[in-house]
């Protein structure tokens, strides 16, 4: 706050400071960034002060009785001095957090043109937004034709097992597979939900595996092999080779 007040009346804290606040990412003796509007020069021990014209009244805001930068102006800024895999963890980090609004970053990228901070962010923006989600029916129709055309055993759908109704389940394998869809998953109750059924399906003697809709849509070789690797592997011969012996016990 100290630096932010020498800096005058309407300096906020930005970059890497602002990343820290924001808890994008880990604070580190590195000088205080600050983000000073205006033609007057500042100059401080301590203080990396950031000159602009102007910063947008949507690009600033009060945290913890701070002026700083918004939030995606602060990723704006911080992608112009973190690392990819920095920029990464932040970006996650604010969308762990609920922070993240894309219509506000492209936004925030249509009047901040020319900064070199816009490729980065903009490729990020895109993946997380990815391809219109599917629904349940959808995803559970997607693993099933995986399932179908690698020739593995087919799972009961939709079913009870210790008290607790699964997507898919093998019972000779012991096998639950759930299928994590971002838009079904991404609240702090659901993710606290799954992890406690996990438990209960574990002590009752299951193993479950989590498939995102992400790893089935761009990893489909991938998830097959470790549904595979996880099959009673009797029942993987049998359902390849229907009209041949299935391997005996050894």
């Amino acid at each position: 706050m100290a630096a932010v007040l020498a800096c005058g009346p309407n300096a906020v804290l930005s970059h890497r400071s602002a990343a820290a606040l924001w808890s994008l990412r880990p604070s580190g003796p590195t000088n205080i960034d600050v983000t000073a509007p205006g033609r007057t020069k500042h100059a401080h021990n301590g203080v990396t002060v950031h000159n602009v014209r102007h910063l947008h009244p949507r690009d600033r805001t009060t945290l913890d009785g701070i002026p700083v930068t918004s939030v995606h102006r602060t990723l704006l800024d911080y992608a112009e001095l973190a690392a990819p895999n920095q920029l990464g963890w932040a970006f996650e980090a604010a969308d762990r957090l609920d922070l993240l609004d894309l219509r506000a970053i492209e936004e925030l990228c249509i009047r901040s043109a020319g900064r070199h901070g816009l490729k980065p962010l903009q490729a990020l923006a895109t993946e997380h937004r990815g391809p219109a989600p599917e629904t349940r029916s959808e995803l559970e129709g997607r693993f099933l034709a995986l399932i179908r055309d690698a020739g593995l055993p087919e799972p009961s759908v939709n079913v009870l097992v210790a008290g607790f109704m699964v997507d898919f389940y093998w019972p000779s394998s012991r096998l639950v597979v759930e299928l994590d869809g971002y838009a079904f998953h991404r609240s702090r109750r659901s993710f606290e939900a799954d992890r406690a059924k996990d438990v209960q399906l574990q002590l009752a003697g299951c193993r479950v595996l989590r498939l995102t809709d992400r790893r089935l849509r761009t990893q489909p070789g991938a998830t097959r092999d470790d549904v595979a690797r996880a099959l009673n592997p009797d029942d993987v011969a049998r359902a390849l080779n229907p009209d041949g012996a299935a391997p005996s016990d050894r």
